[in-house]
């Protein structure tokens, strides 16, 4: 299996055609592959152009601007976005908060200054992880079950290389918006850090489509 691709869009087609024709069939309407591990050499191309999926990198953006407020409140991607989607709506709990808003996961512990300061102090750290999905957390996670485990962020050849480990995640719509957030987190380190971006491998427990993708 190919584990190496030029940008989000050639890893994308890649997967959707490798699904759709050896995904094993799952009973909740999937079609899955597990463990899946793949490199994006240019991080930065973020925007998926393929025709049939109509991705909008107004949405991915409304959803990094979300995730940059730190606000897991639902209302507050309505606010950016003009409308909350409904699968938000759905994961929201009775006051409207959600688990899987990456950004307040990640800024808790101020988990982002951490990682910058632990590279900034030891560029060969292997410490410089940020943490999301929690095993502890298990009773809040009734309706919103985060899909991401951890983002690990390492220094090679001075460029930044970041790890993304989740435990699911739907190439269709899942896959397509979270490359693009994280990647822009990313690229925010980067920055931080003075250093240009390096390669972004990502790691996924069950890669799936839904039935109306296959």
């Amino acid at each position: 299996m190919k584990d190496r691709f030029w940008d989000a869009n050639e890893a994308f087609e890649y997967y959707l055609d490798n699904i759709r024709q050896f995904g094993w069939k799952t009973e909740v309407g999937t079609k899955k592959i597990s463990n899946v591990g793949f490199y994006i050499t240019n991080p930065a191309k973020n925007e998926i152009r393929t025709p049939e999926r109509k991705w909008s990198k107004e949405y991915a953006e409304a959803e990094w601007q979300w995730y940059l407020s730190g606000n897991r409140q639902v209302s507050k991607l309505g606010e950016i976005y003009g409308k909350v989607p409904v699968i938000w709506e759905k994961m929201a709990n009775s006051v409207g908060d959600v688990n899987s808003n990456y950004g307040w996961q990640w800024q808790r512990e101020h988990q982002i200054d951490y990682v910058v300061s632990e590279l900034k102090a030891n560029p060969n750290s292997r410490r410089a992880a940020i943490s999301i999905y929690d095993g502890k957390e298990w009773p809040t996670y009734r309706k919103d079950t985060p899909c991401t485990f951890a983002i690990h962020f390492s220094i090679a050849s001075s460029h930044l290389n970041m790890t993304v480990m989740m435990r699911s995640n739907d190439l269709w719509f899942g896959f397509c918006n979270d490359q693009y957030c994280f990647s822009e987190l990313q690229k925010l380190i980067a920055e931080r850090l003075s250093i240009p971006i390096g390669e972004y491998y990502h790691f996924v427990c069950d890669l799936h489509l839904y039935e109306r993708h296959f």
